[in-house]
């Protein structure tokens, strides 16, 4: 879903058009499009392919670009393991000169973009699921802005009960699981964690507003591997995620067959 259907093909004898097919050339299109900026500073290029792949581009995506990377994890569903990026998202992450950044809708999407055409002074990458999502009530363009922002809080005193922090498709998990909670008399805050980098890269007193250190009840929730989380959870929350390859069948039984559904955010909450 990234072609420019009102733009042709760049060719020999179309060069006023604006798409590129690399066909299947993973580190070839990023060094070719990494060229681009450095040839002409003043075009943007993006380039996407299945985050999967992202391997194959280690390179390439050291340097200045924005890449979109689509089929995000385990939503993948029926084209099994070899195409769902379970581990991808952490080497991401560990590559400090890349802001990287995880969405969610159509909203988040559209800020998201925005912040890595502007940030010209490290590459981005926007990870995009396959399956549908609905939009969560209280995301946030200016949330997505820093990084990390509470959607929902029925505390007082920004002192909830408990914590649930999450990224990608899982935000909605995490958002159900938390109306739940509070019907049973739990004060939840709710925190989607879409940039680790632009996070870190606050304030102090706005990381603290987002996340209370007086508050060690934590659970994260994540379709991918959970190394890193502990950062965010501290010694006495928890982490639900991936530390295995996924399967091959429909988006939704995975998710309830790798614990990444409602009831078991619930249980592991009740467990604190």
């Amino acid at each position: 879903m990234t072609l420019l259907k009102m733009f042709g093909d760049f060719r020999k004898n179309t060069p006023e058009e604006r798409n590129i097919r690399f066909g299947v050339r993973e580190h070839a299109m990023g060094a070719v499009c990494n060229g681009i900026v450095v040839h002409s500073p003043g075009l943007i290029p993006y380039c996407s392919t299945f985050f999967v792949f992202t391997y194959y581009m280690r390179a390439p995506i050291r340097h200045y670009l924005n890449f979109v990377m689509t089929h995000d994890s385990i939503g993948l569903g029926e084209d099994g393991p070899t195409h769902q990026p379970v581990e991808q998202l952490r080497p991401s992450r560990l590559l400090e000169v890349l802001a990287h950044a995880i969405f969610y809708s159509g909203r988040w999407s559209q800020c998201s973009y925005r912040i890595a055409v502007i940030n010209r002074k490290k590459p981005s990458i926007l990870a995009l699921s396959r399956q549908k999502l609905s939009q969560v009530e209280g995301t946030s363009v200016e949330g997505v802005a820093k990084g990390g922002y509470a959607i929902s809080d029925n505390s007082s005193g920004n002192k909830p009960d408990l914590i649930l922090i999450s990224t990608r498709s899982e935000l909605e998990i995490a958002a159900k699981a938390a109306d739940q909670l509070r019907k049973e008399g739990k004060s939840v805050q709710v925190v989607s964690l879409v940039c680790w980098e632009l996070f870190e890269e606050q304030s102090e007193e706005y990381k603290e507003s987002v996340l209370p250190s007086e508050v060690t009840s934590r659970i994260s929730v994540e379709a991918g591997v959970t190394l890193g989380w502990e950062k965010y959870i501290g010694q006495k929350g928890k982490v639900i995620g991936i530390n295995r390859f996924g399967s091959s069948a429909p988006a939704g039984r995975i998710y309830r067959e790798l614990g990444l559904t409602v009831e078991n955010l619930i249980a592991t909450a009740k467990s604190l």
